[in-house]
């Protein structure tokens, strides 16, 4: 059963989650280059958005668009790591799960990619 009284509290578990929220990113950025790619988008345009005459809104906007694609690979990579650690043998349902996470980075490619359309045209 778990054992909610003996798990921080207040301003150590924010602490603590911080470390480990840190520790996936190095990891991601050592183990994943689509999520590097992704870094690397976010960096070209988060300046990218300075030289459009728009509304702060709208480069916020913009802006989400790309963390967005960074969150879905996020939750993509999490997904293998998953299926991975229940086995590494071929099943159809493993095979399902990662190409879903797939998917899932690929809308929100077409997501962030519309949205980026829509504002400045």
């Amino acid at each position: 059963m778990f054992d909610s009284d003996n798990k921080p509290q207040g301003l150590k578990r924010i602490y603590l989650a911080t470390l480990n929220s840190i520790r996936a990113f190095r990891w991601l950025v050592q183990n994943e280059k689509a999520f590097v790619q992704e870094l690397f988008l976010l960096v070209i345009c988060v300046p990218i958005t300075f030289l459009f005459d728009i509304s702060f809104t709208e480069q916020v906007v913009l802006i989400i668009a790309v963390l967005f694609i960074i969150f879905t690979e996020i939750v993509n990579t999490a997904i293998e790591a998953v299926v991975d650690r229940i086995g590494l043998e071929i099943h159809p349902l493993s095979g399902l799960a990662k190409d879903l996470g797939s998917a899932a980075v690929l809308v929100s490619i077409v997501i962030a990619s519309l949205t980026w359309l829509a504002i400045l045209i």
